[in-house]
């Protein structure tokens, strides 16, 4: 397994991070493919997780300011459910997060993903929304950040 990182929209990365997308939200959820692919691409650091060269999952981090960044897109293929993917790929994206000086992560969890996202120290705020027609709820987590020879995004 190996986790990479990217924030160019024109690599073989990020292509498999929407190869993924494509599958789980166009596919699976029905979500409009103009919802899902939004102005926020080129913004985002898209990491992709590979088993055996084979992308499995995705998820996306969007700064919001110096301090926060926000879990976006997060998708498993369907074949790779149930493997603990999406959360290694969690941990990473949070992990780079740290290291980049963040102390405040967030994310619009579907309500059918909220266990997880709780089994991982997300806590649920606000009432519920829908998103591309979907349920979700807010929830957050407070990071301590890990200062690396890194400079903040």
């Amino acid at each position: 397994m190996k986790i990479v990182q990217t924030k160019d929209t024109m690599s073989e990365i990020y292509l498999d991070a929407l190869r993924i997308r494509n599958h789980v939200f166009v596919e699976e959820q029905q979500v409009p493919l103009a919802l899902e692919i939004d102005e926020k691409e080129a913004y985002s650091i898209h990491f992709v997780l590979y088993v055996d060269g084979k992308a499995q999952a995705t998820v996306r981090l969007l700064p919001l300011d110096e301090t926060h960044v926000k879990v976006q897109r997060m998708a498993v293929e369907k074949a790779a459910r149930g493997k603990k993917y999406g959360q290694q790929l969690l941990q990473a994206a949070e992990d780079f997060a740290q290291r980049q000086g963040f102390t405040q992560i967030t994310l619009g969890a579907q309500l059918t993903a909220q266990a997880f996202y709780e089994k991982n120290g997300y806590v649920a705020q606000g009432p519920i929304f829908l998103d591309a027609g979907i349920e979700h709820v807010e929830m957050t987590k407070e990071l301590k950040p890990i200062k690396a020879n890194t400079k903040p995004l």
